[in-house]
């Protein structure tokens, strides 16, 4: 499959389904002509799509076909990016980089440069997508200086937990380990750590992911009573699922290939004095709507 047969097979329908119809020139533009440079001597390049918000280009997505190693395509996006940028700098229409896509078709990476590595995502993304990541752009706030809840965590040693995984977050790592004996508080570590990142316009949806039903009430609980006016999934006896939500609590078993989603009955795992909490960065789940702005944490218990 050529170039022009994967975008029109694969890449366009990809688009379409987060919402970018190939043909509305209000939203998507193909083969857009961008000045090749920042000097304006006249030549111009095409970037396979950029995407629209506002009338404003806010993304690049360069195609390649489908048997070419999808990280062909990345420092040619990078560069339409940044001579777009140029452009509208230079314009007088703000100075702000579009997000970087490449793609062959069957693997899609998204890449926020300067913030974050390029990562690799399950879909394009949306129009709200794009638009929490630019607003994140321009209102995230330094982790570092983020105060902690005193009301969620009150001992020493959950601080230090906390802090240390801020720093983390801020030095461009996606995955941590805090190990905790039973009665230590993971869960209000978890809550409070959650509430950081929200406040601080770093994560706009949170998956608490546990491994028996009565831990996942736990902390429904805890997120009722320390954040109780961020929107939750689910409620009492609620079992539609919802996606409208920040905060979703389920159990691992759940979110198995093939699960239906429905309330599985609660884990017959023993419980001993050590569990553990996971943060990391993902892109999907099976039951959740694809995005690009989760955080998931994950609670479980050794057996």
């Amino acid at each position: 499959m050529n170039e022009a047969e994967t975008r029109k097979e694969i890449i366009d329908k990809r688009l379409a389904l987060a919402g970018w119809l190939v043909g509305d020139l209000g939203r998507v533009i193909q083969e857009s002509l961008i000045p090749a440079g920042s000097n304006h001597d006249g030549g111009t390049e095409r970037a396979d799509y950029v995407l629209l918000l506002h009338g404003k280009v806010v993304a690049v997505v360069e195609a390649k076909k489908t048997s070419v190693d999808v990280r062909a395509g990345r420092e040619q996006a990078l560069q339409y990016a940044q001579h777009i940028q140029a452009h509208n700098e230079q314009a007088g229409r703000g100075s702000e980089l579009p997000l970087v896509l490449y793609t062959n078709g069957y693997d899609i990476y998204l890449w926020e440069h300067g913030f974050y590595a390029p990562l690799k995502v399950m879909g394009f993304p949306t129009r709200d997508d794009l638009e929490w990541l630019l607003e994140r752009r321009r209102h995230r706030k330094p982790l570092s200086v983020e105060l902690i809840d005193k009301r969620i965590v009150e001992r020493p040693y959950q601080f230090q937990a906390i802090r240390a995984v801020l720093e983390g977050i801020e030095a461009r790592r996606r995955k941590f380990l805090l190990v905790q004996a039973t009665g230590t508080g993971k869960t209000r570590v978890a809550v409070a750590l959650i509430d950081v990142l929200r406040r601080a316009k770093w994560a706009k949806r949170i998956l608490f992911l546990v491994d028996r039903i009565a831990l996942r009430d736990q902390a429904l609980d805890a997120f009722e009573e320390f954040i109780p006016n961020e929107a939750r999934w689910p409620h009492k006896d609620e079992e539609a699922f919802a996606t409208d939500r920040r905060l979703y609590v389920d159990t691992y078993q759940s979110m198995l290939p093939g699960s239906s989603g429905a309330r599985p009955r609660p884990s017959t795992c023993r419980r001993t004095s050590t569990t553990c909490l996971l943060p990391t960065k993902v892109t999907a789940a099976s039951t959740i709507p694809t995005a690009k702005c989760w955080i998931t944490f994950a609670r479980f218990g050794w057996v």
